[in-house]
């Protein structure tokens, strides 16, 4: 908020409208609404979110943190007008005016991104120095701008459009053709794909080069490797038969953010500004209103356009006790294991919508979060409904699902090995893509898996480099893919799938997958391999 020279009027930065609400102090209602977006043609996402105003009270600034730039805004309650842009640094949160030198200072929270090499020379693994980026070397940058005459703001505002890809948000909105025929991925929004079904799977926290690295084909660095071929087994064959993405990134950093981009394409400023402590909450499950994004969830997309859908895991709480009331203590990981894998039926595992929307749409056995229950566990309730929607009917049109366990426990006592949560993790991957190829489903059916952030490893190019996948009967096979791709491009090709409008501005001007598909099917299943490293093995307990 600010408040004019005079005290008349207050100004209020709406983030999550897109717009800039004047309020009159002297009868204390709004008695303008300013639209903030630097084109109107675009969709929710503008983000405007500080403010400042020149000491005459005519001319307003406000930093618009999702495009990237400054706005000036002629200021004449009611008649107010927004005269263009200027562009600035990555997520512009903070404006100050400095009238006495002429500029305008402004404080970029992401700045450069995660390029901070102060660490540089200090990180090793299994005791060697290594040199790898982590989402978390954020750089934020100060933009010092001379304040922008009017009849330079056309040629800045063009800049601003260019670099938030107007032409593609605007192409997005296009109307289906009516003679389009279908093809892996459509070119517009509702036009027919050849899929019917997309089975989405959320993972945790892994960087390309720990899993990838040792990838000779890809690009690469096998000394931050450490989840390599042995460890991963289904994930080094899935991308071998199918394709290796070495050029996709994650949009956040962190859990907080990075459920909110695999599930909105957005992540609001309260979210974005909240990363000096969290003081609000951690909302990586869904349980807290201030980070869902007007624009709404991909399943709300889902469920508006008459697609069904299924839940596993995703945006749930989770239930986990012994069936015998008389039991005491809280089942363990290995209780846990030994009672699936022996099908003891002793402990009873229950989900909790944390978003009512979700309620209707839960498999009720299926968790996510926490890690006290196996993946291979979660892969069994999906494949065991699979089973049943082959006899049935009905496999949903969207499915969205979480495997966490290759977040891993670290060092915690009583639970596996990293490699252990990790060797799960693939396991169950590769047994949910071997069933599914297995299914009657297949010839119409897209596998995305993504993880929904970086954090916990080094890659080589960027912290925010990551494993992603692309498994279908129409995906190129055995091919490279370097593209540079990111969540908001799984968003939006997994909407194009499935004949979804965009949802804001993000998922609407990213660059659709499409070039990871070929028209040719090959309906070739896939075959899971075993797990190398025991599932079982755990952590010692601390020394005194």
């Amino acid at each position: 908020m600010i408040a004019t020279p005079d005290g008349y009027y207050v100004v209020v930065a709406n983030a999550s409208s897109d717009t800039l609400s004047v309020i009159d102090t002297r009868t204390e209602k709004v008695v303008e609404t300013i639209s903030t977006k630097p084109a109107e043609q675009l969709l929710f996402g503008s983000t405007p979110n500080a403010l400042a105003i020149s000491p005459n009270g005519c001319r307003l600034y406000a930093s618009y943190g999702t495009n990237n730039s400054v706005a000036v805004i002629d200021f004449q309650p009611p008649q107010s007008k927004l005269l263009g842009c200027v562009p600035t640094g990555w997520y512009p949160a903070g404006l100050v005016l400095d009238t006495t030198r002429g500029g305008l200072y402004v404080a970029n929270v992401k700045g450069t991104g995660s390029r901070n090499q102060s660490w540089e020379g200090k990180r090793a693994l299994k005791g060697k120095a290594i040199f790898g980026f982590n989402s978390h070397d954020a750089q934020g940058t100060l933009s010092l701008l001379n304040l922008p005459a009017t009849e330079e703001l056309a040629e800045s505002t063009q800049v601003v459009l260019n670099n938030n890809r107007l032409t593609e948000s605007i192409s997005a909105l296009a109307p289906p053709r009516s003679d389009a025929v279908p093809k892996p991925v459509p070119e517009r929004h509702g036009e027919p794909s050849i899929f019917k079904h997309v089975v989405y799977i959320i993972k945790e926290n892994r960087t390309y080069d720990q899993v990838f690295g040792d990838m000779k084909k890809g690009e690469g660095d096998p000394q931050l490797c450490i989840f390599g071929s042995e460890v991963t087994p289904n994930h080094h064959k899935i991308v071998n038969e199918f394709v290796l993405l070495d050029n996709f990134y994650c949009s956040g950093v962190l859990s907080a953010d990075g459920h909110q981009w695999t599930n909105e394409a957005y992540v609001t400023d309260y979210l974005e500004k909240a990363f000096a402590g969290f003081p609000r909450s951690y909302p990586y499950p869904g349980g807290d209103a201030m980070a869902y994004a007007p624009s709404g969830f991909i399943w709300d997309n889902v469920l508006a356009h008459k697609k069904t859908l299924r839940v596993y895991g995703e945006f749930v709480s989770a239930t986990i006790r012994w069936k015998d009331p008389q039991r005491e203590g809280k089942p363990s990981f290995i209780d846990c294991y030994r009672d699936f894998v022996d099908a003891t039926g002793l402990i009873d595992i229950r989900a909790t919508a944390n978003i009512k929307t979700l309620e209707d749409y839960l498999c009720p056995t299926a968790v996510g979060f926490p890690g006290t229950v196996s993946d291979v566990y979660r892969a069994a309730q999906f494949i065991n409904e699979l089973k049943q929607f082959e006899e049935s009917g009905g496999f949903p049109n969207f499915s969205i699902m979480l495997l966490p366990n290759d977040h891993t426990a670290g060092t915690r006592p009583d639970m596996p090995t990293p490699e252990s949560a990790v060797a799960d993790n693939d396991l169950a991957l590769g047994r949910i893509v071997e069933a599914i190829s297995h299914s009657k489903f297949w010839p119409e059916t897209c596998i995305f898996v993504v993880q929904d952030d970086p954090q916990n490893g080094f890659d080589h190019i960027d912290g925010h480099r990551t494993v992603a996948m692309v498994i279908s009967p129409y995906t190129r096979r055995k091919v490279v893919d370097s593209t540079n791709y990111n969540q908001t491009s799984m968003v939006r090709t997994m909407e194009l799938i499935l004949g979804l409008p965009p949802m804001n501005q993000f998922d609407s001007s990213a660059t659709s997958m499409a070039s990871c598909f070929t028209d040719q099917q090959d309906l070739t299943p896939y075959e899971a391999v075993p797990n190398q490293i025991p599932l079982d093995r755990l952590n010692p307990q601390l020394s005194q």
